[in-house]
């Protein structure tokens, strides 16, 4: 027998025993979505989905299916090669140019995940950067962002979570003769829910010849002029790079990077992830496409679809628990510790309503909570519910 096999299936069993004792063992649960926000689990119960990132809808939109299921039909189930092999479709190029008009950018490229597009393209950016480069970020950005500068070998500068007086101060330590700077962070963090003070960012990179990398992954398709994002209320030629995902309020799979086209070229020579991977297949092509068709045009639902979150964060608020600055569809319900987070989900869970507790290492040791995230699928009487079931947690 092989001994270090077998000791290292032990430890792996220790670990899991470990995290089950700290009410931190997670567990995959499959379940079948249905229209409406709702899902269907294997027990044979229906519930409303209030965790997933599906915010306005999109993901079971007839359209959306139909156009996705029209793709694979015609191009089949693959793209059967990297992007710089034989795998560009045509229609490859058609959604990044309706991605960077949307987006209101020059170029756009697609990528697999969000975490993938992260965690290359920032190695590959500070390649690119003539002399050694400052890295400035925020330090509730997500993990993606940490590993793709770890990746990079870069010494991340962490300002406190949204504090760009701090972050100023950090500017002025830092002598920029012959260094670039570059500040990393979200416009709206997944966690809670809040937003980046993009002006205010905006003109530090402009005072201290900074670049701004943010990553707009929960802004898509539900912030800024038509869903644009929040990035799109910035001057044009200001100097930002921009990545999202396509999985969340765009209703389909992957993600992108938008910015001038020489940024994009660049990538398409120097970032592995885009090089060495699979293109993203014909069916998610349509859904992309279908996708900007509808998201520009659903202004009431994103209208409606943030009342209903600031009803929800005040229900959560009139009970005492912290929200973290949320001002977005994405409303945490601060609990703390992790028993009291699973608690609260059960709690909700028999209300009807599927909410996950989300705990360390996720969020930070005592901030345990409930991640609610709304969506446009969701009808009146779901939110009536969601603020009874708020009220309803011990």
């Amino acid at each position: 027998m092989n001994r270090a096999w077998t000791e290292f299936l032990s430890g792996l069993s220790e670990a899991l025993e470990e995290a089950s004792g700290q009410n931190r063992r997670r567990t995959l649960r499959p379940m079948t979505r249905l229209p409406g926000g709702r899902v269907h689990l294997e027990d044979g119960r229906t519930l409303v989905d209030v965790s997933s990132n599906d915010y306005l809808g999109l993901a079971l939109h007839p359209l959306v299916r139909t156009r996705a299921a029209d793709y694979a039909q015609r191009l089949g189930g693959s793209s059967t090669a990297s992007r710089l092999v034989t795998g560009t479709l045509p229609e490859h190029l058609a959604v990044e140019q309706r991605l960077a008009a949307f987006k209101r950018a020059d170029a756009a490229l697609l990528f697999a995940s969000g975490f993938q597009a992260n965690a290359t393209v920032l190695p590959a950016l500070l390649d690119l950067m003539a002399g050694p480069v400052k890295v400035f970020a925020d330090r509730l950005n997500h993990a993606s962002l940490h590993a793709g500068l770890a990746q990079a070998g870069a010494r991340q500068i962490r300002f406190r979570h949204n504090d760009l007086n701090h972050l100023e101060r950090q500017l002025q330590a830092i002598d920029n003769q012959g260094r670039t700077r570059l500040i990393v962070t979200e416009s709206v963090f997944s966690m809670d829910g809040d937003r980046a003070d993009l002006n205010g960012l905006m003109d530090l990179a402009d005072r201290y010849d900074a670049i701004l990398y943010i990553d707009e992954a929960h802004a898509t398709g539900v912030l800024g002029p038509h869903g644009a994002g929040l990035c799109a209320i910035l001057p044009k030629g200001a100097p930002v790079i921009v990545m999202g995902t396509l999985g969340k309020a765009l209703g389909g799979f992957g993600a992108y990077v938008a910015g001038p086209k020489t940024l994009i070229q660049a990538l398409v020579q120097r970032c592995g992830g885009f090089i060495y991977s699979t293109a993203p297949p014909p069916a998610v092509l349509g859904a992309l496409d279908a996708a900007l068709d509808l998201a520009p045009g659903m202004d009431l639902h994103r209208e409606r679809l943030l009342k209903d979150a600031e009803r929800v964060r005040k229900a959560a608020e009139a009970r005492g628990f912290a929200t973290y600055g949320s001002t977005t569809q994405i409303v945490p319900v601060g609990l703390e510790s992790e028993a009291r987070a699973l608690n609260a989900a059960q709690t909700l869970e028999e209300a009807g309503l599927l909410a996950v507790a989300i705990r360390p290492p996720t969020v930070s040791e005592g901030t345990s909570r409930l991640r609610l995230s709304l969506s446009a699928a969701h009808d009146a009487e779901v939110i009536d519910r969601l603020v009874e079931a708020i009220g309803a947690i011990r």
